[in-house]
């Protein structure tokens, strides 16, 4: 199981309603991803040196609070500073659509917002790990 792409799966801030972010782990586990799940109210430094503790290919960050403008390119942005380049970050939750461009020029690699299919997010991953 070399190959197993592992994904994080984060929670930053304060938001505390994390249903989704379950359901997007358990399609992800159920698609043969490694998934470590941080549980809620992280800080974007917590999440940061989870990534690099547990060396993951793939960020998955949920945030339905309405701080992911901060808070996203917050966790990319100490991603690159401990050194963490070739992870794929991607965000979910409640994002309006207006606030997407802005997230991507982030780095943050693509956007899935409430009532994508999670094999949408699954086939994302798989096409977009290096």
């Amino acid at each position: 199981m070399e190959n197993t792409i592992r994904v994080l799966v984060a929670k930053p801030g304060l938001d505390g309603h994390d249903r989704g972010a379950k359901v997007v782990a358990r399609a992800l586990r159920d698609a043969g991803f490694e998934v470590i799940y941080t549980g809620i109210r992280l800080t974007p430094e917590q999440i940061a040196e989870a990534a690099l503790q547990d060396d993951v290919k793939v960020v998955a960050l949920s945030l339905l609070s309405g701080a992911h403008n901060t808070l996203f390119p917050k966790v990319v942005e100490l991603l690159k500073e401990k050194g963490i380049k070739d992870v794929l970050v991607i965000g979910g939750g409640v994002i309006p659509d207006a606030d997407i461009p802005g997230l991507k020029a982030a780095g943050i690699a693509e956007v899935f917002t409430p009532g994508t299919p999670t094999s949408k997010i699954v086939d994302f991953i798989k096409e977009n790990v290096k």
